[in-house]
């Protein structure tokens, strides 16, 4: 007589109750809820960080750029005074061969010449005034930029203080909160997370469940039906308002008075 095999067969995971899922989203509203406090505290520190590292950054190119055309200025200064001294030297270079003429034509090339050399030196003096009122200018303009460049940075540097100061002092907390936010996570259904996730994101003050209070939603404060109300009691299914959308609970399990 052949025997018949029994096959164990595991007995399916206990599905949450509708008050388990409230409750254990209750919990996770709670705990995103602080997570949100500490960011409050460091406020719109990490913003004016990332602008004043933006305008350190900005002000250093534009440093470095009035530096360059500065240096730029002063090759051509030198490259005109260089032009200057030649010109000298051809001047008397002709002086010395008009000594030599044979005719008055030799004399006048000469002479054109030496005057041709006066009109390139008064043009190479002139473009060094300009040259130079143009590099007293970015100086200046340097000058400014560089006393504006170290206020930004002690600015920068107490900014970056204040925020890892309360960052040192609120990391572990916000750690713990976000790692303890995980495990209640995994337990709780993913279209029922996505759903809470997505009522989260969309309200304003970030709370996506929220008891009855004094007879009107939590979230938005307008009135719900008494037979509503009764039906949010007997936690018998999720119940959102029809206002603004919030799951509803009831105050008891809320632990509100």
């Amino acid at each position: 007589m052949a025997t018949t095999a029994k096959t164990k067969v595991d007995s399916p995971t206990k599905e949450m109750t509708v008050e388990e899922k409230l409750q254990a989203l209750h919990e996770l509203q709670t705990i995103l809820s602080e997570i949100d406090r500490i960011k409050t505290l460091r406020g719109e520190l990490p913003l004016e960080v990332q602008d004043l590292e933006d305008e350190v950054a900005g002000l250093e190119t534009r440093i470095q750029n009035y530096k360059n055309e500065i240096e730029d200025l002063a090759s051509k200064v030198s490259a005109k005074k260089i032009e200057i001294n030649n010109a000298k030297d051809l001047i008397e270079k002709y002086k010395a061969q008009q000594e030599n003429v044979r005719n008055n034509k030799e004399f006048d090339f000469l002479s054109k010449e030496m005057e041709f050399q006066s009109l390139e030196i008064e043009l190479c003096e002139k473009r060094i005034r300009e040259f130079t009122a143009q590099s007293k200018t970015k100086s200046e303009e340097l000058a400014a930029s560089t006393e504006v460049l170290q206020e930004k940075k002690a600015d920068l540097e107490s900014k970056k203080s204040e925020l890892d100061d309360i960052i040192a002092e609120t990391k572990q907390d916000e750690e713990r909160l976000r790692n303890k936010a995980k495990k209640l996570e995994a337990n709780i259904e993913v279209r029922l997370l996505t759903a809470f996730k997505r009522i989260r994101k969309n309200a304003r003050n970030g709370l996506a469940i929220v008891p009855i209070q004094r007879d009107a939603c939590g979230g938005c404060f307008n009135k719900i039906p008494p037979q509503k109300q009764m039906d949010v009691k007997m936690r018998k299914k999720i119940i959102v308002c029809e206002y603004c959308g919030r799951v509803m609970i009831d105050s008891e399990l809320a632990g509100v008075e």
